[in-house]
């Protein structure tokens, strides 16, 4: 008997993500949020961290994940925000193989719609099992992530 079920295997792995939530708040609240580099460095719950800005790359310290370098590549208030994650490691821009994250934010009612964005997953790694990896985490992750922004934004 032959399954018509494709398995994908480590080879076939999207190059992005993409995610949306609604939020009951206004753009500019969204905003103040989603333009802080490594906001999304948590385990489902706002942590401040320390940030220290050198051109375009941030430096995040966060107090349970440790420290990331992030590049800041677009703030366009209060519409869009767009960062390099650099591959989850320290260094400049062009040290490191990186995922793309944009953010945009658009009109939905009363508040709202926060969408994320994140490209390059088939580049991040020579190795297939850890872009899998990566891959899965951060499709996982972006859910998460995107209920932060909403409890954190709604609560403004």
């Amino acid at each position: 008997m032959t399954d018509d079920v494709t398995s994908l295997t480590t080879d076939d792995i999207p190059d992005e993500i993409v995610r949306s939530i609604r939020i009951d708040a206004s753009a500019e609240t969204v905003f103040d949020l989603i333009s802080e580099p490594g906001w999304f460095i948590n385990d489902g719950e706002y942590r401040e961290h320390e940030i220290t800005v050198d051109g375009a790359t941030a430096t995040v310290v966060d107090p349970v994940h440790g420290e990331f370098s992030i590049g800041t590549l677009e703030l366009d208030r209060p519409r869009r925000a767009v960062f390099q994650w650099l591959g989850g490691e320290v260094g400049a821009l062009e040290d490191f193989p990186s995922n793309t994250i944009e953010f945009t934010i658009e009109p939905a009612g009363d508040g709202v719609e926060l969408t994320v964005r994140e490209v390059g997953f088939a580049g991040i790694s020579p190795d297939a099992v850890e872009r899998r990896t990566r891959f899965e985490d951060n499709t996982q992750g972006w859910i998460e992530e995107l209920g932060v922004a909403k409890t954190r934004a709604e609560a403004a």
